[in-house]
């Protein structure tokens, strides 16, 4: 019952996040120039769900150790940085503030890896399960600074 929780948690940020990323594509994210690599739009969905998905199994494992075990403590980095996660799109999309959202999503890496830290002294399961997300973060960091440097004048 729990991982479903954490499941329906995760995927809720990323609704959220289409609610602000949908009626953006087709205009004003249309427009900008894009950074090499920049994948196409189609493939943002699909990676988000499943890296919601592993966030969520990620932090059920943690969960799922004894009490002392020092797990509410990485169960805190882990909602810190679902919570920074939250925030880049409604900045980036919603506000269409390029540099801001640079800020937040380097915040959101540094998140994350301290989350994969946490959960590595841990549950190494736990935290290879968040690594796909430490680099699609770090991708999505590059491809921010990339969208800021074509696009800021």
């Amino acid at each position: 019952m729990v991982l479903l929780g954490l499941l329906a948690l995760c995927l809720l940020v990323g609704l959220e996040a289409a609610r602000f990323t949908i009626p953006s594509i087709s205009g004003w994210y249309a427009g900008l120039i894009r950074p090499p690599l920049s994948p196409p739009n189609w493939l943002f969905g699909p990676v988000w769900t499943a890296l919601y998905a592993l966030m969520a199994v990620a932090a059920w494992l943690i969960w799922r150790l004894p009490a002392d075990s020092g797990g509410e403590v990485a169960l805190t980095f882990w909602g810190v940085q679902l919570a920074v996660n939250a925030l880049w799109t409604p900045v980036f999309f919603g506000l269409r503030l390029i540099a801001p959202a640079l800020g937040v999503v380097l915040l959101l890496f540094a998140a994350v890896a301290l989350t994969c830290g946490a959960f590595w002294r841990l549950n190494r399961s736990a935290a290879i399960l968040l690594m796909p997300y430490l680099a699609w973060v770090g991708f999505a960091s590059y491809l921010n600074a990339g969208f800021w440097w074509l696009n800021h004048g």
